[in-house]
């Protein structure tokens, strides 16, 4: 990825990542490997796990930790109630800007 991908991908990252969530439950590594997976492959482990720390901080999604064959139990992610709500503002927010976007691209129509 370059470095505009990157950046545009900082201000977007959080609401990707309650997506994700909201089809599922996951924990850190598995939501890396996910989004590498997905052509993202410059996201490093350490920015996702800061993220989900501030997610968890934020009240946006419940955590149980869950044994792990190998090492500490994980923390596994699920969007609740309060994550499902800033979720759908995320999209909506990002349907109002690639709209405008898109009307920018086709010269202001």
């Amino acid at each position: 990825m370059g470095k505009q991908v990157t950046e545009m991908l900082k201000g977007t990252l959080e609401g990707i990542v309650l997506a994700i969530l909201s089809g599922r439950s996951a924990y850190g590594y598995e939501i890396t490997a996910w989004l590498r997976d997905q052509g993202f492959s410059d996201i490093a482990e350490g920015t996702i796990y800061a993220l989900l720390i501030r997610i968890e901080q934020r009240g946006l999604v419940d955590v149980e930790k869950v044994p792990s064959e190998k090492g500490p139990p994980r923390k596994v992610y699920s969007l609740n109630a309060q994550g499902r709500e800033y979720l759908e503002e995320f999209w909506r927010t990002w349907s109002f800007l690639t709209e405008r976007l898109e009307q920018l691209r086709e010269g202001g129509k």
